[in-house]
């Protein structure tokens, strides 16, 4: 068996292993082969390019649609996956593991020439292009991640939205799963994977205390580290504070840490002159969805010397002595140097995402703005996982709801 062969056999094995523990998305799969609510669409994907997002790409195909995957991360696609995927009927796949800035916005350019109609987005860069550059028949999409909520919105204030875009990261049972036990697992992971070392004991300085930062916190918590947060949003450093982890400016204590991890969606948040002041031996990871958070150049400036000392990992030697650990290129750590979020999780995340495609074809034609994912689907979501757990719970009665001021409807 040639090497190519080799890398298809394998991407299958991962994909049919997400798929035997994704109960949600073969739930629907059953629905959607026998309704095809996509047929006649053409859906155009840019998400981390794995095992679990190409059971969703499957879904959706199964669902009537031509599907047009690429990444939404240079260094998230797994070159296996891609080939496995790839050779699905109805679906066409254009990435390819550590590609330069070119090639990817190359990529986008590929899936959006598919002239999708349907867009499922991690992060903005192909709404952010069909915006730029590129003209589209766009009837709606969604949108995976808080960074592209947060571009979105920028978008939709200055009334330059071009099309109906849902926010699934804001979804409840998106939210409150896949960023919070998801990212604080799965960061765990990669980071674990990568370095081989004891979290008990080492003190961890986490940037951005938001569902995903809250998440990393609660699993450096159970892992034995002493837990720092810096905020800049004080309902949130309350938050860190009651819940049980010290709060402080970032560049007071990095000097005390010994790894850092950021998820604040935000960039320039490890500046030059906090890493001046880092201690020996610092780890540095990031979990925000682009990789603008760590001053990679700063760090390269400052160094004397640098070298790969692990695959994944880059040590910089500064001036002083200090060895720092960038871990992932400062990308995502748990999609670089792991494989994602937990296959249970992204199962919830991505019956949302197939779900609310639906609800935009049942619904079309929108107005171009952002929209709230509706409540019902929430709702459907969380009623098919606990069936999936195997949990009852209680209802209302209709004279509950009627002191609650609810329909009975």
């Amino acid at each position: 068996m040639n090497e190519a062969c080799k890398r298809v056999v394998q991407g299958r094995k991962k994909i049919d292993w997400a798929a035997s523990h994704m109960d949600l998305l073969n739930h629907l799969r059953t629905q959607f082969q026998r309704e095809e609510p996509f047929a006649s669409h053409r859906i155009g994907m840019s998400i981390h390019l794995e095992a679990k997002t190409a059971c969703l790409a499957i879904l959706l195909r199964d669902g009537g649609a031509q599907v047009f995957v690429t990444g939404s991360n240079p260094l998230s696609t797994q070159d296996d996956v891609a080939a496995a995927l790839a050779e699905e009927a109805g679906i066409s796949v254009h990435a390819r593991h550590g590609v330069n800035e070119a090639e990817y916005f190359n990529h986008l350019r590929e899936v959006l020439a598919g002239k999708p109609d349907l867009i499922l987005d991690d992060g903005g860069d192909l709404v952010g292009l069909l915006h730029k550059e590129i003209e589209g028949e766009v009837i709606g999409g969604c949108e995976e991640t808080t960074t592209g909520v947060n571009r979105l919105r920028v978008l939709a204030r200055a009334g330059r939205l071009r099309f109906p875009m849902f926010a699934v990261n804001d979804a409840k049972m998106k939210y409150l799963f896949d960023n919070r036990y998801g990212t604080g697992q799965s960061v765990w992971n990669g980071i674990l994977r990568s370095t081989n070392l004891l979290v008990a004991g080492k003190t961890v300085l986490i940037a951005g205390y938001g569902w995903c930062g809250r998440g990393i916190a609660m699993r450096a918590c159970g892992l034995g580290a002493r837990v720092t947060v810096s905020e800049v949003d004080p309902v949130r450093a309350v938050e860190a504070v009651m819940d049980g982890f010290a709060v402080a400016p970032l560049a007071e204590v990095i000097g005390q840490a010994d790894l850092l991890i950021t998820s604040t969606g935000c960039s320039d948040v490890v500046t030059v002159e906090a890493l001046k002041n880092a201690k020996d031996g610092l780890l540095l990871a990031n979990a925000g969805h682009f990789d603008v958070e760590i001053d990679k150049h700063a760090l390269a400036k400052l160094a004397a010397s640098q070298r790969d000392v692990r695959e994944g990992i880059r040590e910089f030697t500064l001036k002083n002595g200090h060895r720092l650990y960038l871990l992932g290129e400062g990308r995502l750590v748990n999609l670089v140097l792991g494989d994602g979020h937990p296959v249970e999780i992204m199962d919830i995340s991505f019956a949302l995402q197939a779900l609310t495609l639906r609800h935009i074809v049942e619904n079309a034609p929108l107005s171009p703005t952002l929209y709230a994912v509706p409540p019902q689907i929430d709702r459907q979501v969380a009623r098919m996982k606990l069936k999936a757990l195997g949990v009852r719970i209680d209802t209302l009665t209709e004279t509950q709801q009627s002191y609650l001021g609810l329909s009975s409807s």
